[in-house]
């Protein structure tokens, strides 16, 4: 049965057709071949696979991130989805987001199909009005309003629920689709479509005309006319249909289509029944591996339960089209979960093919997990052993890293600003400086885990103590710059954490020998799992995601990145700065000799770092005097674009154009320069437009230097000295995950007291809470004891 659904008065087929966005790739040929018969691949056992397949051979996306090319896509609403809680009529809101979805993928290019369910819900709901408004007057009114609404309905047929609902279900798709200015068709079928082959033939060429006419097909099993339930399969007249996932596994594999999306009341496939204590959801989900998960019961509606969807989604992969069974339903996620499978996000269980050489991500989370656990458990001895061995491994092994290195800047080249390649770029003497580095936080890591912080005596022979332990397991992401990884690995070393991290593409070479060496200096004391360089293909918005494996997320890259990863994080803690707008402000008591050699150090020796000098605020006496005629000569033979902020423009006749804004991070060598009139107006823009990364003062006048060190509210306040000593390796810890602006738990350079937190040990004999009452026995005495003092050599 095919119904074309448009508006009155729409325009002929031929007149109307949508123009397609030719952007999206075409990986696949899908016209139309004659049937032939499959090899059935022996991994399958699927009872339904008795339908020669007409089409060739077909490879699935072995990635998710390949998804982003399905140019043909069949979405599966299931009963849950489309059904409303009461089983008696649609989700209209979910309706309207799937079908606003499909609609962006259809103006993009791609050829979408449905496969819905909810023809029988609708009509549920019609045909139980129906039955309430027959009723006669004289009862409703004897039976009083209470009774009224508890009236028994009978049993209602599910196929005559069926026949009155699917007119009203197509109605309600034409109105949805008609917002965007797409048609579609319905297309009702049953089994003997796809057995008999003249049928098949005939719904094959249908679907693929509507296709080519720019038509959404929306396909659903001819729910007035199938065969009636299974005995022992009491319904109640909620959802007959029984085969939606293998029709829509079926119509994928018939249409060679890309991607099949199967929409489900639950986020996708775990490991055992959603809701049990240890249910892990299954990322990837590969053939073979059903022995490793347990199925539990059906959905609330259909008789479509997880193991017929994980049945169908093989059948198809088999079939050459890959398949990602997600949540429909979950109001924060359904709104965009087609839209973002599509992207290649990851949402739900992505069944491929392909198995990864290594762990996945979630096993490397694991790994990290456990491993920090046992390097924890080590002697502070031993670890520092570890980072002296991988300090003399960067030296030992200098050669091969900047061979490595030399490979990385040489596919970068062309492709990435000159200040970025100078993040990549290792050198001898930056290894040195990292070794050097290394072994400062090995001689800080000798009293770093299981230092007693604070001991107390809450009564006799009760005491507590309150003790520093690792944060858990650290994602760090980090940009362009493979000395990071080394510096942040000796960090979580020294402070016991498991360590995730996750480098730019740029630097891969790079990073994979300084992990590999990494690995090596772990393996002298057993702990070579702790530290895991993550190499599969999960974005950024993905590893954020995994807020049951990681602990503590550090972004260390541009303001762009810190932004996004914190925009990303969903339940996860994001230690970092958004932006380096480091201001100068230099004092009219400042000193000429000073002055210069500090801004240009701050500006001009690393403009891509976050701690350079962005803006320069220069007090009002000190203009068309000496020195800042030297800063402005200064900058000009440096090469800096000097932007005026407005009321430094207002001063000049003849000057730089003004900015547009006071809180822009140059990261190259601009600078704005405006003027101020006093310490208390610098203090003031500094909180109004600064990002409280690290700010300075340069004056010779004791009494401003502390007014402004003790009321300028920065992670970082310096007097006469550059913005670039903002360090970790400059303040003495050896190295540093990152600069942080938060001011929760670690601020400034985070070196190895900013990966710890702390934990309360209590030991008491037999001690309970009553016998501290009113009328108990015993009083708290809350007595501070001395600290232990380690003693090393």
């Amino acid at each position: 049965m095919l119904r074309y659904m448009h508006r009155s008065g729409f325009q002929p087929f031929s007149q109307r057709l949508l123009p397609r966005v030719q952007s999206v790739a075409v990986p696949r040929s899908h016209g139309v071949q004659p049937s032939a018969v499959r090899h059935v691949r022996s991994w399958s056992n699927i009872p339904f696979i008795t339908v020669p397949l007409s089409r060739a051979h077909g490879k699935p996306f072995a990635h998710r991130s390949e998804l982003k090319h399905a140019k043909r896509i069949v979405v599966k609403l299931g009963s849950a989805v489309v059904t409303r809680g009461d089983e008696c009529g649609l989700a209209l809101g979910r309706l309207a987001s799937i079908v606003e979805q499909v609609s962006v993928l259809q103006n993009q290019g791609r050829e979408m199909m449905l496969v819905t369910s909810g023809a029988v819900a609708f009509g549920k709901q019609r045909l139980r009005h129906e039955i309430l408004l027959s009723q006669s007057v004289r009862q409703a009114l004897h039976s009083g309003q209470n009774q009224l609404k508890e009236m028994a309905v009978p049993v209602l047929e599910a196929r005559a629920c069926a026949a009155a609902g699917q007119s009203g279900l197509m109605a309600l798709y034409e109105a949805m689709f008609t917002q965007y200015s797409i048609c579609a068709a319905q297309i009702l079928v049953t089994n003997l479509d796809f057995h008999d082959e003249q049928k098949r033939r005939n719904l094959n060429g249908t679907l693929h005309e509507l296709l080519r006419m720019n038509i959404v097909p929306i396909v659903n099993t001819n729910d007035a006319v199938v065969p009636p339930a299974e005995p022992n399969s009491d319904l109640q007249g909620v959802i007959s249909v029984k085969d939606n996932d293998s029709l829509a596994a079926r119509l994928a594999v018939e249409m060679k289509t890309d991607l099949l999306i199967v929409l489900s009341d639950v986020e996708g496939l775990f490991d055992s029944p959603p809701g049990s204590d240890d249910a892990k959801l299954i990322d990837i989900f590969y053939p073979g591996d059903q022995q490793s998960v347990t199925f539990g019961t059906k959905s609330r509606v259909g008789l479509g339960g997880m193991e017929a969807k994980v049945k169908a989604a093989l059948w198809a992969l088999q079939g050459g089209t890959s398949v990602v069974i997600a949540n429909g339903t979950h109001p924060k996620v359904s709104g965009h979960v087609i839209t973002d499978i599509v992207e290649g996000k990851k949402v739900g269980t992505f069944f491929s093919e392909v198995k990864p050489a290594g762990p996945t991500v979630e096993q490397q989370g694991e790994m990290a997990r456990s491993g920090g656990r046992m390097l924890a458990t080590l002697e502070p001895e031993q670890r520092a052993e570890i980072i002296h061995h991988l300090a003399d491994l960067l030296t030992d092994q200098r050669e091969e890293i900047l061979l490595a290195n030399k490979k990385d800047l040489e596919e970068a080249e062309g492709r990435l600003a000159t200040p970025l390649l100078k993040r990549l770029s290792l050198s001898t003497s930056k290894l040195n400086s990292l070794a050097i580095g290394l072994r400062q936080i090995a001689a800080s890591s000798q009293d770093s885990v299981g230092r007693v912080l604070r001991r107390t005596r809450i009564a006799k022979n009760l005491e507590l103590e309150q003790v520093t332990v690792p944060i858990g397991v650290l994602l760090v992401i980090f940009e362009s710059r493979p000395d990071c990884l080394p510096q942040v690995a000796a960090l979580a070393i020294a402070s016991g954490n498991g360590l995730l991290l996750k480098g730019g593409k740029e630097a891969a070479h790079s990073n994979r020998i300084l992990h590999r060496l990494t690995q090596e200096a772990l393996s002298i004391h057993g702990v070579k799992d702790a530290i895991q360089l993550v190499n599969t293909r999960e974005e950024v918005e993905d590893l954020c995601r995994l807020d049951k494996i990681i602990d503590l997320i550090i972004p260390r890259g541009s303001s762009q990145l810190v932004r996004d990863i914190q925009k990303a994080a969903k339940g996860i803690p994001v230690m970092g700065h958004s932006e380096g707008i480091c201001h100068m402000y230099v004092d009219s008591e400042a000193s000429v000799d000073k002055v210069t050699r500090l801004v240009r150090d701050s500006k001009c020796e690393y403009p891509a770092a976050c701690n350079a000098l962005e803006t320069l605020l220069i007090h009002r006496d000190l203009l068309r005097t000496p020195v800042f005629d030297q800063i402005i000569d200064m900058l000009r033979v440096e090469q800096v674009k000097i932007h005026a902020g407005p009321k430094f423009a207002s001063y000049l006749t003849f000057s730089p154009s003004e900015v547009k804004s006071l809180r822009i991070e140059y990261g190259d060598l601009e600078v704005c320069i405006e003027v101020v009139d006093s310490v208390q107006e610098a203090i003031d823009h500094i909180h109004k437009y600064g990002s409280s990364h690290t700010d300075v003062i340069v004056t010779e006048n004791e009494k401003t230097a502390e007014f402004f060190l003790q009321h300028v509210d920065s992670a970082c306040v310096f007097w006469n000295a550059s913005t670039r000593f903002s360090d970790g390796y400059r303040f003495g810890l050896g190295a540093e995950v990152g600069i942080s602006t938060s001011r929760i738990h670690a601020r400034g350079p985070v070196g190895l007291e900013g990966l710890l937190t702390t934990k309360w040990l209590l030991r008491g004999q037999d001690h309970v809470v009553s016998d501290f009452s009113e009328h108990g026995s015993l009083k708290y005495l809350h007595e501070n004891l001395p600290v232990p003092q380690r003693n090393f050599s």
